[in-house]
């Protein structure tokens, strides 16, 4: 029985006039109630909404940051394809899922504007030599298994803040308040990286690590913050003095070098020479040996005119030793070497006999 019909037969108040005026053919004339009139607009209007939600109910949209995860029947599916897709209406259940890089803060919280709030249990930390530290981290993180996501635990991100947090802590106790400050924040960053990446891949919770960095790294109150101010103060000087010493010896090494192969090839050159002047002596001294024991008084006095010659180069000196043992000298120059002669002029000084015979086994000089 149709809901108008039902509602048009129902008798829910009495007619007061349902004795008078009966039609001719004996039935009584009844006027249509309100409830009629309602039923006449409702049921319509409840079969166009109904068609309406199974229309809408069966189609759904996917944007390019989303997954959606499809349950049929208790059979759950994940669909990536994007745009207008279709489903089941009361049979399959969509649950999208957003896809994008997410980010979340360990140690602070942006508060709007431009400021910040540091959030002590998060970010100080006990280093290795007792000493404690403040660190802040900025982590992002996405969504690569929906289905995981989905079901694999209730809270995925929450498992990942405290994977994260212990894994920090874990690591900066392992280094000390020196070298989580100074040079050991690239060093503890990257393990911690590699951690939590391990962990997310054996727990398999639907995340994955993008990215996790050291935001910032201090001491806990302000005279240590003093103190450690001034070692990185001295740490960055003793880095430029060094910088700048190397280029000093990048700049001069060229040039030493380059003096220091002038000198080599000088000292190669001069080497060279006293080798050659070495070999022609010794070439010389050999060639006249071989003369000395062919003819050993003339090369003894050949040798001794030009060894005269070398030490007295300007004399001009005639001698002559005859049979009797007498020697005679002429000199037919000044004793400077010029060919001057004395007041009287003509011949000079002799000594034992004249110049006429002055020819003898010396011969002239």
């Amino acid at each position: 029985m149709a809901l108008k019909d039902f509602l048009k037969n129902k008798p829910f108040a009495k007619n007061p006039s349902s004795k008078a005026g009966q039609t001719d053919g004996g039935r009584q004339g009844k006027p249509e109630s309100p409830i009629s009139r309602v039923a006449d607009i409702a049921v319509p209007v409840i079969l166009a909404l109904f068609v309406i939600g199974m229309v809408t109910g069966s189609v759904y949209t996917l944007s390019e940051t989303e997954s959606a995860v499809v349950t049929t029947l208790g059979q759950a599916a994940v669909n990536n394809n994007k745009g207008l897709q279709f489903k089941i209406p009361f049979i399959q259940q969509v649950t999208k899922i957003n896809t994008t890089v997410r980010s979340f803060e360990i140690g602070y919280r942006e508060s709007g504007e431009g400021s910040y709030s540091n959030v002590e249990e998060e970010s100080t930390m006990i280093t290795s030599d007792m000493n404690f530290v403040d660190i802040d981290f900025y982590v992002t993180y996405q969504v690569t298994d929906p289905l995981q996501y989905m079901y694999a635990t209730e809270e995925p991100e929450v498992i990942l803040k405290n994977l994260i947090q212990s894994t920090i802590r874990g690591t900066v106790s392992a280094y000390t308040v020196d070298s989580a400050l100074t040079t050991g924040k690239s060093d503890i960053q990257q393990n911690i990286k590699n951690i939590v990446m391990d962990e997310l891949e054996e727990q398999n919770i639907g995340l994955s690590l993008i990215d996790i960095s050291i935001q910032d790294v201090e001491p806990p109150n302000d005279l240590i913050k003093e103190a450690f101010s001034e070692v990185e103060n001295a740490r960055q000087n003793k880095e430029s003095a060094l910088n700048e010493a190397n280029q000093y010896r990048n700049e001069q090494l060229p040039a030493a070098e380059a003096k220091a192969d002038n000198i080599i090839q000088k000292a190669e050159a001069h080497k060279a020479a006293r080798i050659n002047e070495a070999n022609g002596q010794a070439a010389r001294f050999n060639s006249e040996y071989g003369e000395y024991v062919k003819y050993p008084l003339i090369t003894k006095q050949r040798m001794f005119y030009e060894a005269m010659e070398e030490i007295l180069p300007n004399v001009k000196i005639i001698i002559n030793n005859d049979e009797t043992g007498a020697t005679q000298r002429m000199y037919l120059g000044d004793l400077d070497g010029s060919l001057g002669g004395n007041e009287g002029g003509g011949e000079q000084t002799r000594t034992g006999g004249d110049a006429g015979s002055s020819t003898g086994t010396g011969g002239e000089r």
